[in-house]
């Protein structure tokens, strides 16, 4: 364990914790967990001694008199070596944080951004707080899951060209379902026309790291990456990293997203998802070829008996037929459990009531599960509980399609801030939103502010808030039986 990665963060903060001191200052605990016994029940008392405020010297701040780097400045110069950065800055609000910061950076180049239409909400809130006008790329769309995939090189270059004033190409991959765009060729298209390429790499931020994994984003010359770590990274929930290309464009983006951390970032940033996010770049780094490598033979053993069993069809090539897909995320697993008698949220139901397994999420069709790198699987549990499921009738098993896009009356930031009223869902249709109501998972937003609402569009939120597991951020009330719209 001698030639391990270091973990400057972590280890400072552990030293710090194991000193003997009287805490005058915030947070309130103050590492008492004898009169705090509540909070000191969720994950010990060492949780309290290492939950300290920003600005620590030795900690956040360099020692006293030391001209040498901070651990937190070594920390995230680690992870930027880990990842190909130029620079990478840690996140406390997750990958939202990073679209926001990165939305507010591209603004100071210009007024319009193209945009994949199905970024992550967080993307949306970005460009209102923003005041960025964002033209939408369209992705490909796979009827049988109910899902986008990405963008291809020739619609985003068609995009662009009808919006030359556009200040940069706003990109996600991979998509929820792991399907990998053609990052290279979408860069190509940028570069030719003289700005950057950002993805939303939330999903993927275990790529490169092993052979059999899809190459990152960074490797494949994007620009300015998000990447949510906690997802697949193994850092904790909320943590995630904001990464830099050494690239053309990093001049000029760096003091503009340095501004923007400032802004948005909070002054009390967590000093355990800090090291959270230390730690997972030296698992990954230290599991790598291992650990990786035995997430992803249990993966590929699931399929193979799933495929050998026959009850369920195998999605996977028709999501590698989609025109902008290159690559699946081979920590992913897709079951199309309707093609075997069960619809996809009755069996995520099923598996969690009956077998104790949770997956990451469930249309009418299919389950998506994954495997962290370095995390591992009971496969032959996992088959065996697929097969217990019920088969039912189901009768035909018709494409799912997604609602048409709404026609855009006014701009986000503007109908964003106009006054508003409530009204009921019947009476709803027609009106222009006054919210981004986007259906979760997986939380690509259906309607915008400022988008025209529709009748298809109303009944596909309502039915996503009304199936077991379905959920529609930003809507007034659970069932959206209410939208707010421009008075």
């Amino acid at each position: 364990m001698t030639d391990a990665p270091p973990a400057p963060y972590a280890d400072a903060l552990h030293r710090n914790a194991a000193g003997a001191w009287t805490r005058l200052g915030v947070p309130g605990h103050q590492d008492q967990p004898e009169h705090h016994p509540c909070l000191a029940s969720l994950a010990g008392p060492e949780l309290l001694a290492v939950d300290i405020p920003m600005f620590t010297e030795g900690v956040d701040l360099p020692e006293p008199g030391s001209t040498e780097p901070s651990p937190l400045q070594q920390a995230m110069g680690l992870a930027a070596e880990a990842w190909g950065a130029r620079r990478t800055w840690f996140l406390t609000n997750g990958a939202s944080q990073g679209n926001h910061v990165a939305c507010l950076a591209l603004r100071s180049l210009g007024g319009t951004a193209v945009v994949q239409r199905s970024v992550h909400t967080s993307v949306i809130d970005g460009a209102i707080l923003a005041g960025l006008r964002l033209e939408f790329v369209l992705p490909s769309i796979d009827p049988a899951l109910g899902i986008a995939h990405g963008v291809t090189a020739q619609d985003l270059d068609a995009r662009l060209a009808a919006h030359p004033d556009a200040v940069a190409a706003y990109v996600v991959t991979p998509s929820y379902f792991g399907a990998c765009a053609d990052v290279d060729a979408l860069r190509e298209v940028a570069h030719a026309r003289g700005i950057p390429l950002v993805v939303d790499e939330a999903w993927g931020s275990h790529f490169g790291f092993h052979p059999e994994l899809p190459a990152s984003a960074l490797q494949r010359g994007a620009d300015l990456v998000i990447s949510s770590t906690h997802k697949l990274g193994g850092s904790l929930t909320q943590s995630a990293m904001l990464h830099l290309a050494d690239g053309p464009f990093a001049d000029l983006l760096e003091p503009l997203i340095v501004r923007a951390m400032t802004t948005v970032q909070t002054t009390s940033p967590s000093a355990v998802l800090f090291a959270s996010l230390d730690l997972a770049r030296r698992d990954i780094q230290l599991n790598g070829l291992a650990g990786v490598g035995a997430s992803i033979a249990d993966l590929e053993r699931a399929r193979s008996l799933l495929n050998e069993r026959g009850r369920f069809v195998d999605p996977d090539p028709s999501i590698h037929a989609a025109p902008d897909v290159i690559a699946l995320d081979p920590l992913r697993i897709v079951v199309d459990t309707r093609s075997g008698g069960t619809p996809g949220y009755v069996a995520r139901r099923m598996l969690e009531e009956h077998h104790q397994i949770h997956v990451e999420m469930a249309t009418d069709s299919c389950i998506v599960g994954l495997v962290g790198a370095g995390s591992r699987l009971d496969v032959d549990y996992f088959v065996d509980a697929l097969h217990a499921l019920p088969v039912m009738d189901l009768g035909e098993h018709p494409p799912i399609h997604l609602p048409p896009l709404a026609e855009r009356a006014m701009d986000l930031r503007e109908a964003y801030f106009s006054p508003t009223e409530s009204v009921s869902a019947s009476d709803a249709v027609g009106r222009i939103s006054a919210d981004s109501l986007a259906a979760y998972p997986p939380g690509v937003p259906n309607i915008l502010p400022g988008e025209v609402l529709t009748q298809p569009i109303i009944d596909f939120l309502r039915s996503t808030a009304a199936s077991p597991y379905g959920w529609v951020r930003g809507s007034l009330d659970p069932a959206v039986d209410h939208l707010r719209v421009i008075a």
